[in-house]
């Protein structure tokens, strides 16, 4: 019997992101839903059914930031991971102190990626 395929919820304003990267959250074995705007999942009820959240932390309107203490206003636990071309230690320092699971840089490498989803979701 194959194992449960886990939702993870992307959210990225960067269309390229939204099309290549559900690809290869399939192959690692995840179930995708795919946002272009943090505004966008917030309204889509996916909050609940997603056990991890791939979140880009610069976005217009709402940023990945802000939808993170948005989810923990509404005392949602989903472990979010965040991805960013723009970052460096000091960004990486400061989303990992406002509780993010892990922030990985553009690109992104398949297997830091695969082991941020384990430990997110407790399958590491």
């Amino acid at each position: 019997m194959p194992a449960e395929r886990l939702k993870v919820s992307l959210v990225d304003d960067d269309q390229s992101v939204r099309e290549s990267l559900p690809a290869l959250l399939e192959e690692l074995g995840y179930e995708t839903a795919v946002f272009s705007s943090a505004e966008e999942f917030l309204a889509s009820g996916q909050i609940a059914l997603s056990r991890c959240l791939i979140l880009d932390i610069a976005m217009p309107g709402m940023s990945g930031l802000d939808l993170l203490g948005e989810l923990k206003r509404r005392q949602s636990e989903v472990p979010v991971i965040f991805i960013t071309g723009q970052g460096n230690g000091a960004t990486r320092s400061k989303v990992m102190a406002a509780g993010a699971a892990e922030c990985l840089f553009k690109p992104l490498h398949e297997a830091a990626l695969d082991e941020a989803l384990k430990f997110a979701t407790g399958r590491g």
